[in-house]
C-alpha cells in the first residue's frame, strides 16, 4: 500500500496544479444544460473504468481535460494505474454516486480486491478537471421518511415560491441534499409578497419575519456575519448565507438559510425547542431577495447529505380567501400557506 499511496500523492499533487490552471483560463459555455448530473458523470466514468479495466492508459486519459494531461501526462498516469490494477484488481461495479454540487461527484467502487471511492470533478465542457481513488467511506442511511414531527418553521402567511417532487415545481430537484427543499416568501393577506418597487430588502414581507425551529433539537452548525444582498443580487461564494442547523434525531437535520445579518439567537451545542426562534429571515447567500430556504439531511455535514421529503404536522392552505387545514402535508410551488 505504501507504493499506492505515493502515487495518490503524485496525483493528488497533478489534480490541484490541473484545477489551479482552470481556474485561470476563460469559462465556455456549458455542453451539459440539459443533462442530469447521474448522466454527466455516469458517461465519463463508465468510459474510465473499462479503460482502467482494459489496461487502455490513453482510454483513461480520452476525458482529461488540457491542463489536467499537461499536469499528469500519461508517463505519469500508467504507472499509477497499473499500480492501483495490481493492488486492487478490475473494477467489478459502480454504486450510485453521490453528488457535491455543482460539479464533483464520489462512485463507490466495488474491486475484485476491496472497494474505493472514485472521486471525479467535471469541468463545464464535462472533462475530468479533478480525480480521486480514495479510502471507501460508508454511505449515510437515507431515510424512507422522517420519524419527527415537524412544524413550520414560521408564523403568518407565506408563499411556496418552490416546492415540490418534480423539477418543475422544484428547481432544486437535481441537487441531491435538496432535492425536496422549500424557498418560501413572505406574503400578505392578499398573497404579495413585497410593497413598492422591491429595490430594498425592507419591501419584502419575509425580511425579519421570525424563524422558529421546527422540532426540538441540537444546533449542530452556524454560519453568521453575512451581510444581506441587495435584492437581485446574489453571493454564490457564501451560498447558504447566514445558517441554522439542527439536528432532531440520527439522520434528521433541519437547515434554515439565508437568515439576516447578526439576528442568530442561537450557537452550536444548544438544545432548542419546537418553535423556538433561531433568527430572522434575510437575504443573505445565494439569494436574489428575502425568503427562507428550508430543508432536511440525513447528516449535519451540508455536502455529503441526502434530503428527505418533508410532511408538516399542521399546514392552512389559503386560497380564495378560505382556509383548507391539513395534517402531514408537504406545501408545492404556489401554494400560500399559514401554520
Amino acid at each position: 500500500m505504501q507504493n499506492l499511496n505515493l502515487k495518490t500523492s503524485i496525483l493528488l499533487l497533478s489534480v490541484a496544479m490541473a484545477i489551479a490552471a482552470l481556474q485561470a483560463q476563460d469559462k465556455a459555455a456549458s455542453k451539459s444544460d440539459k443533462q442530469s448530473p447521474t448522466e454527466r458523470f455516469q458517461n465519463v466514468v463508465n468510459k474510465m473504468v473499462e479503460a482502467i479495466n482494459n489496461a487502455d492508459y490513453p482510454g483513461i486519459q480520452r476525458d482529461f481535460s488540457k491542463v489536467m494531461l499537461e499536469a499528469l501526462p500519461l508517463e505519469k498516469s500508467e504507472p499509477f494505474f497499473k499500480n492501483l490494477s495490481a493492488e486492487y484488481g478490475k473494477i467489478q461495479k459502480l454504486q450510485n454516486p453521490r453528488f457535491i454540487p455543482p460539479d464533483q461527484a464520489i462512485f463507490p467502487a466495488r474491486f475484485e480486491r476491496g472497494i474505493l471511492d472514485i472521486k471525479v470533478v467535471l469541468d463545464n465542457q464535462d472533462k475530468i478537471i479533478g480525480l480521486w481513488f480514495l479510502p471507501h467511506t460508508a454511505t449515510i442511511p437515507i431515510p424512507d421518511k422522517h420519524q419527527t414531527n415537524l412544524d413550520l418553521p414560521f408564523k403568518g402567511q407565506w408563499l411556496v415560491f418552490w416546492g415540490g417532487d418534480t423539477k418543475e415545481l422544484n428547481q432544486h430537484y437535481d441537487t441531491p441534499n435538496q432535492r425536496f427543499a422549500f424557498d418560501f416568501l413572505g406574503a400578505d393577506d392578499e398573497g404579495k409578497t413585497r410593497k413598492g418597487d422591491g429595490l430594498a430588502n425592507e419591501n419584502y414581507f419575509a425580511f425579519g419575519r421570525e424563524i422558529l425551529a421546527p422540532a426540538d433539537g441540537i444546533v449542530t452548525d452556524v454560519i453568521n456575519g453575512v451581510r444581506d444582498n441587495v435584492p437581485g443580487s446574489m453571493n454564490p461564494y457564501s451560498a447558504l448565507g447566514n445558517v441554522v442547523f439542527i439536528e432532531h434525531r440520527e439522520y434528521e437535520v433541519s437547515v434554515l438559510a439565508h437568515l439576516k445579518l447578526d439576528s442568530i439567537k442561537v450557537k452550536v451545542g444548544d438544545k432548542v425547542k419546537r418553535g423556538q426562534i433561531i433568527g430572522l429571515c434575510g437575504n443573505s447567500g445565494n439569494s436574489s431577495e428575502p425568503h427562507l430556504h428550508y430543508h432536511l439531511q440525513n447528516t449535519p455535514i451540508i455536502q455529503d447529505g441526502t434530503g428527505t421529503k418533508c410532511n408538516f404536522q399542521n399546514v392552512t392552505l389559503i386560497k380564495d380567501g378560505k382556509k383548507e387545514p391539513k395534517t402531514n402535508y408537504s406545501p408545492t410551488k404556489g401554494e400560500i400557506i399559514t401554520e
